[in-house]
C-alpha cells in the first residue's frame, strides 16, 4: 500500500499541496518558538550592571523567613532594609551607596547615588567636575530633559537645574556629567546624598570576598560574580521580560498546533469525499478496508516527513528575527541569546507527523468504511454529511464549551479576565462548528443568496443550487474562513471586553473630578502633596501602593498588595464597596481587607509589614467583589514608598476650573501631571488595550497564513472535480465572462458561509465571557475592535476570489476544447 500511496502523491499532488504547506509551516513555526521558548530559558542573565567594577557588593537580606510548624517559608521583601551603621562601620573606605528617587524636572526616569558610587559601573567624567557641595550634581548622559546623549549633557555645565526627589523640587548647579551608566543617574555630594537618603543600600568593596564573609558574620548577603546582578534595578524586569516571551511563545505555538490539526483534518476529509470511487475500485479488486487505512497513513506519513522535515530545518533560522522584532514591540528583552539546542527542531518535527497522522485519522476510518459497490453506482450529489460519529463530537465539544462558560460565569466570574481562560473555550467552540458546519451551510446558503436569486438570469440560483447540493465540500472550504474570523473576533473581541471590564473595576469606585499621577514610577513627592492639600476649595486623598504578608494556612507565607490611605478623606475620593464593616475604624492597628483573605470583621491577624517587621492588625471592614484593592491600611504601613495616586475633589460650590487651574500650577516642575476623572477612564482603557492587542496580532498573522494555504488548497482540490459542471454551463450556452462570474460568486458565497459561522463561534464565546464579566464587573461598555476583523474578513473573501478564479480559467472546458475567448 505504500507504494499505491507514493503513485498517488505523484499524481494527485495538488491534492496534498496544502497540507504539505500547512505542515511545512506548523512544524516552521514550532520550531522557531520553541527555539525563543529555550532562548528564553537557556539564555544566562544580564551581567552585573551597577556593580560592575566592584569585585564585592554587600547588600541587605531581601527576603522574609517566617518559622512555620513545617519549616521555615520565605517572600522577598517590598521595602529594602537597608545596612545597619555597625556594619558600614566594619568596612573603612568602602563605596557607601545609597540608591533614591531624584531626576531633572521633565527629564527621564532617573535615581540619585552618591558621587563615590560612580566608579561602580564604572561612570567617569566626560565634562566638568566632581559635585561637592550640597548644592552641586554631576548628571550621566540621558538624565537631561529634551535631546540626550553626552553633547546635549555638556551644554547644561555650569546651568541651574530643578531636580525633584522624595522631598520635593530643589535647585542644584551642574558641575559635571558622567558618561552614561545602566539607568540615568543623578550623582550628588556623598554628605548631602546621605541627608537626602540616610538608609544604606549597598557597600561596594575591593577586598577578598572570603574576608568580607567574616567581617559581615551573617548580617547581610555578600555578592560576588554574577551574584552583583542580583542588585540591579532592572533584575524583577528581566524576570517578567523572560516570561513574556515564554507565554507569547507558548500561545503562539499552541494556536499553530491547533490550527494546523484543523486543516490537515479538513484536507484529508475533502479528499476522502472526492475520492470514494477511487477507494470503492480499489475495494473492488480486493484491498481491504484495513489496506485503505493503512494507505491513507501512508499518504499522511510521507506528506508529513517531508514537511515537518523542511519546516522544522527553515523554523530555528527565524529565531533571531523574531526576537528582535519581540524586542522592537517591548515584548521581549534586548539580551536574550538564541538558544543552539536542536530539541526544538526534532520536537517540531515529531509534533508535524504527529499533528498529519491525527488529523487523518478520521478520514482513514471513512475511507475505509468505502463499499466495493459504490464504483459502479456514484452520486451526483454528495452522500450524507453528517454521521453519527460527527454529530456526537460536535455537540459534545459545544455542550463542553457551554458548560464551561457556564461554571466560570456562576463559579469562578473573575478568572475571565484571563486571556488564557477564554483560549481554550474558544478553540472548543470553533472545532464545534467545524464539525456542525454541514447543518448549517444549507440554511445559510439559501439566506445569503436569496438576494442572487431575484436577480435576471439563472446566476443565482446556479450558486445557490451548486452551493447547497454540496454541503460537505462547501463546509470543507468555509472551515479555514471559520477559524480565521472566528479567532479573530473571539481574541480581539473578549480582549476588549476584559480591558474594558478591568477599566471599569479600576475607575468606577473613584468619586474624585481629578486624580494627579507621576510620570514614572518614582511616585508623588512630598512637597507636591502639600501643595496640593493646600489648594483651596478642595479635599486631597492620596493612595500608596505596600504590601503585607499572611501566613496561608500557617505554613505559606503570602505577600499580599496593600493600598495605604488617609481615612479621614477616603470616603470623599473612592466608593469603597463593602459587605461588612466600614472604613470609619481604619486606624494603624487595623485593616480592611477583601473575601479573598478569608477573614471576619474583627478577626485579629498577625502578619508582616513590608520591611518584615511583625504586627497585628484587626478586621474592621470587608471589601466586595468590585473593589479595585485587595486591602487597606493607613500611611503608617507605608514606610519610604510615595503615594502613586492623589485624588481631588472639589467641595460643593467651588468651581472646578479654578481648582484644576490650581492643581495644574501645583504640579508644575514636579514630574506630575493632572487629569480629570473622564480623561483619566479613557487612558486606562486605552493602556489595559494596547497592553493585550500585540501578542493578539501576532496571533492574527499566523492565522492568516494558515487560512492563504488552506483556502488556496481546498479550492485548487476542487477546481479539478467542477470541470465537468462548468463545461455543461457553457454547453448551455453560458458566456465564458458568466461561468468566470459564476465560480466567483458561488466562492464569495461559500466564504460568507465561514464567516458567518466564525460569527456564529464568536457571539456564543462573547455572551459567555460577558456574562462572567458582568457579574464581576456590573454593566460596562467596550467597543469591540473591528477594523483588524474587517482586515482579515476582506483579505479572507480576496482569497477567495482569486483562489477559485485562477485554476477556474484553466479547467473550463466544453468537450475538452478550451473556452474561446469570446
Amino acid at each position: 500500500m505504500l507504494r499505491i500511496a507514493w503513485s498517488t502523491l505523484r499524481t494527485r499532488w495538488i491534492s496534498f499541496a496544502g497540507t504539505f504547506a500547512a505542515l511545512a509551516l506548523g512544524a516552521a513555526l514550532i520550531a522557531a518558538l520553541g527555539q525563543v521558548l529555550a532562548s528564553g530559558i537557556t539564555s544566562p542573565p544580564r551581567g552585573p550592571q551597577r556593580y560592575a567594577a566592584a569585585p564585592v557588593v554587600v547588600v541587605p537580606g531581601d527576603r522574609l523567613t517566617v518559622d512555620t510548624w513545617r519549616g521555615g517559608s520565605s517572600a522577598p521583601l517590598a521595602e529594602p532594609r537597608g545596612l545597619g551603621d555597625d556594619l558600614v562601620a566594619r568596612f573603612p573606605g568602602a563605596v557607601v551607596d545609597r540608591v533614591f528617587p531624584a531626576r531633572l524636572s521633565g527629564g527621564p526616569p532617573a535615581v540619585g547615588r552618591p558621587w563615590s558610587a560612580a566608579r561602580t559601573a564604572p561612570q567617569p567624567l566626560v565634562a566638568g567636575r566632581a559635585p561637592s557641595g550640597d548644592g552641586e550634581i554631576a548628571i550621566g548622559a540621558g538624565t537631561q530633559p529634551g535631546r540626550r546623549g553626552p553633547t546635549a549633557a555638556r551644554a547644561l555645565v555650569g546651568r541651574r537645574v530643578p531636580v525633584v526627589t522624595a522631598t520635593g523640587i530643589t535647585t542644584y548647579r551642574v558641575v559635571g556629567v558622567t558618561e552614561a551608566g545602566p539607568q540615568p543617574t543623578v550623582f550628588f555630594g556623598d554628605a548631602h546624598a546621605a541627608r537626602l537618603s540616610p538608609r544604606v543600600d549597598a557597600l561596594a568593596l575591593w577586598r577578598p570576598a572570603a574576608e568580607v564573609r567574616t567581617a559581615v558574620a551573617g548580617t547581610a548577603r555578600v555578592l560576588t560574580g554574577q551574584d552583583r546582578a542580583l542588585a540591579d534595578p532592572f533584575r524583577e524586569a528581566d524576570e517578567r521580560a523572560r516570561n513574556n516571551v515564554n507565554t507569547i511563545a507558548g500561545i503562539a505555538a499552541g494556536f499553530a498546533a491547533f490550527i494546523a490539526i484543523f486543516v490537515v483534518s479538513s484536507t484529508f476529509a475533502f479528499a476522502v469525499g472526492q475520492r470514494r470511487r477511487e477507494f470503492a475500485l480499489l475495494r473492488t479488486s480486493g484491498a481491504t478496508a484495513g489496506q485503505v487505512r493503512r494507505m491513507m497513513y501512508g499518504e499522511a506519513a510521507l506528506v508529513a516527513v517531508a514537511a515537518s522535515g523542511v519546516g522544522a530545518f527553515l523554523g530555528p533560522l527565524t529565531t533571531r528575527p523574531i526576537l528582535d522584532r519581540l524586542a522592537a514591540l517591548g515584548m521581549a528583552p534586548e539580551w536574550l541569546t538564541p538558544s543552539e539546542s536542536s530539541v526544538p527542531a526534532w520536537v517540531a518535527f515529531g509534533t508535524g507527523v504527529l499533528v498529519a497522522l491525527t488529523g487523518v485519522t478520521v478520514a482513514a476510518r471513512r475511507a475505509g468504511r468505502v463499499r466495493p459497490a459504490e464504483a459502479l453506482r456514484e452520486a451526483a450529489v454528495e452522500p450524507r454529511a453528517m454521521t453519527p460519529a460527527r454529530w456526537i463530537a460536535g455537540l459534545g465539544l459545544l455542550g463542553t464549551a457551554v458548560v464551561s462558560m457556564a461554571v466560570k460565569a456562576i463559579g469562578d466570574p473573575g478568572s475571565a479576565t484571563n486571556n488564557k481562560t477564554f483560549m481554550p473555550i474558544v478553540m472548543l467552540l470553533i472545532a464545534a462548528l467545524g464539525l456542525l458546519a454541514p447543518v448549517f451551510v444549507r440554511p445559510v446558503t439559501r439566506l445569503l443568496v436569496a438576494p442572487l436569486e431575484r436577480l435576471p438570469g439563472a446566476g443565482g440560483v446556479v450558486v445557490a443550487g451548486g452551493t447547497a447540493a454540496s454541503a460537505r465540500r462547501t463546509a470543507a472550504t468555509a472551515a479555514p474562513v471559520l477559524v480565521t474570523v472566528a479567532l479573530a473576533a473571539s481574541l480581539l473581541g473578549g480582549a476588549a471586553m476584559s480591558d474594558a471590564a478591568k477599566s471599569a473595576l479600576q475607575t468606577r469606585p473613584v468619586r474624585a473630578g481629578y486624580l494627579v499621577l507621576p510620570d514614572g514610577d518614582a511616585g508623588l513627592d512630598r512637597q507636591l502633596v502639600e501643595r496640593l492639600r493646600a489648594v483651596p476649595g478642595a479635599d486631597v486623598a492620596t493612595e500608596t501602593e505596600t504590601s503585607v504578608y499572611t501566613l496561608e494556612g500557617d505554613t505559606q507565607l503570602i505577600r499580599r498588595p496593600v493600598q495605604a490611605v488617609d481615612p479621614g478623606t477616603l470616603s470623599t475620593a473612592l466608593s469603597v464597596p463593602l459587605v461588612a464593616g466600614s472604613t470609619a475604624g481604619l486606624r494603624d492597628d487595623t485593616i480592611v481587607v477583601s473575601r479573598t483573605w478569608e477573614l471576619s470583621l474583627g478577626q485579629r491577624v498577625r502578619m508582616w509589614r513590608a520591611d518584615g517587621s511583625p504586627v497585628t492588625l484587626t478586621v474592621t471592614g470587608v471589601l466586595g467583589d468590585d473593589s479595585p484593592a485587595d486591602a487597606y491600611v493607613t500611611p503608617a504601613h507605608a514606610f519610604s514608598a510615595l503615594p502613586s495616586v492623589a485624588y481631588v475633589t472639589p467641595r460643593p460650590g467651588v468651581a472646578a476650573p479654578a481648582v484644576r487651574a490650581a492643581i495644574e500650577q501645583a504640579v508644575r516642575g514636579h514630574n506630575a501631571r493632572a487629569v480629570s476623572r473622564a480623561e483619566w477612564e479613557r487612558e486606562s482603557g486605552d493602556r489595559q488595550a494596547s497592553a493585550s492587542r500585540f501578542g493578539l496580532l501576532a496571533v492574527l498573522g499566523i492565522m492568516l497564513c494558515y487560512t492563504v494555504i488552506a483556502l488556496v488548497n481546498t479550492l485548487l482540490m476542487a477546481a479539478s472535480d467542477r470541470a465537468a459542471e462548468r463545461g455543461g454551463l457553457r454547453l448551455l450556452g453560458a458566456t465564458r465572462a458568466q461561468v468566470l462570474r459564476y465560480v466567483v460568486a458561488e466562492a464569495l458565497a461559500v466564504v460568507a458561509v465561514g464567516v458567518v459561522l466564525g460569527f456564529a463561534a464568536t457571539a456564543l464565546g462573547l455572551l459567555g465571557l460577558g456574562a462572567a464579566l458582568l457579574r464581576l464587573a456590573g454593566p460596562f461598555a467596550f467597543a469591540v475592535p473591528w477594523q483588524p476583523v474587517v482586515a482579515v474578513i476582506a483579505v479572507c473573501f480576496l482569497l477567495g476570489a482569486g483562489a477559485a478564479v485562477a485554476p477556474a480559467i484553466r479547467t473550463i472546458r466544453t468537450g475538452g476544447v478550451a473556452i474561446p475567448r469570446s
